[in-house]
């Protein structure tokens, strides 16, 4: 350890005295998922391999830490591959893109890296799979969200966009027995299905995908905030504004009966007066957060007299993912080379 680091704020399993009545509960499972990590990895080891600058179109994962931190190694964000001169390589981010982009990039020669979430890639496929088909698809998610546009970009005549439930009543298709329905994989699973069912209503055979769009680590940090919320007079989220899943588990904290809720990007946006008259705190966080911003906002709390944070457990986690195979290759390419 560094003379500039500090120790991890502690955090035990175990009942511990409280300090006069205050305690402090830590989601579990919170931060890093199994995409993100892919995603961050990619980008370093791109950087180790091929040295800087490499390009990475739009944000890597959606935490302004993550991407200041590689902006340090010499990534380089762009927000369309206009901006990257040909010939260069490029990694494109955990959320997605579409066709479109994958051959803007082929007309540039570059140098491709597909850093897109597994999970993500599997809604592209669904895309595909239901416009083959010639089913029209129903995509609930937010307008803008770069994953919507790479996913809506596989079948763009096929696909409407639902982002609420007032904008149900004005769905159009053009066989209401030929409909079915995607989502976003960062969205509330509450609210998914209500629109789903809503959806149902008015489309009775709408085709559900092979399994549930929202990923495993979406749902299981929804879940883990919805234990700790209950009892919390407040509940902290670390993570940024443009995170989806981040700004979620805020209205989830929200809707299991947490006081109030808010969502930081470190612990330096903490207002004090949050904590007037708290006795009771929830700490958790979104899965694109690197788990020293969490130990931040553990050690603010302990700095203003509440106890180590107790945590609780909902859900293991040990899915990892592969890095993507063209960096594999040459990896390994790389590997025999020095061997």
């Amino acid at each position: 350890m560094s003379a500039t680091e500090s120790p991890a704020p502690a955090v035990t399993d175990l009942p511990m005295p409280a300090v006069g009545d205050r305690s402090v509960l830590l989601a579990a499972p919170r931060g890093y998922c199994a995409g993100v990590d892919r995603a961050v990895i990619t980008v370093e080891k791109a950087l180790d391999l091929y040295g800087s600058p490499v390009y990475v179109r739009k944000q890597i994962v959606h935490n302004k830490h993550v991407v200041q931190s590689l902006e340090r190694r010499g990534a380089v964000f762009v927000e369309e591959l206009d901006e990257v001169p040909p010939g260069s390589t490029v990694v494109f981010s955990a959320h997605g893109v579409s066709p479109a982009v994958h051959e803007q990039a082929a007309e540039r020669s570059l140098k491709t890296i597909d850093a897109t979430c597994p999970l993500v890639t599997k809604v592209h496929y669904e895309a595909r799979r239901f416009a083959d088909d010639d089913y029209d698809i129903l995509l609930i998610g937010h307008a803008g969200h770069e994953e919507v546009e790479g996913t809506a970009g596989e079948a763009p005549e096929h696909i409407t966009l639902v982002e609420s439930l007032d904008a149900i009543a004005g769905v159009q298709v053009r066989d209401p027995d030929r409909v079915a329905w995607l989502s976003q994989t960062t969205l509330s699973v509450d609210e998914t299905m209500e629109t789903v069912g809503r959806l149902r209503q008015q489309f009775p055979n709408l085709l559900d995908p092979p399994s549930d769009d929202i990923c495993y680590a979406t749902q299981n940090r929804q879940q883990a905030v919805k234990e700790i919320a209950g009892g919390a007079d407040l509940v902290l989220v670390v993570g940024s504004g443009n995170s989806s899943n981040s700004v979620r588990l805020v209205e989830v904290a929200l809707e299991s009966g947490a006081g109030a809720a808010y969502r930081v990007d470190d612990a330096s946006e903490i207002d004090p007066s949050w904590l007037e008259g708290v006795s009771s705190v929830g700490v958790t966080s979104g899965a694109s957060v690197p788990e020293d911003l969490v130990d931040g906002v553990l050690s603010y709390l302990t700095d203003r007299g509440f106890p180590a944070a107790k945590a609780v457990h909902t859900a293991e986690e040990s899915l990892i993912f592969a890095l993507p195979p063209e960096l594999r290759k040459d990896l390994r390419e790389a590997e025999r080379g020095t061997a």
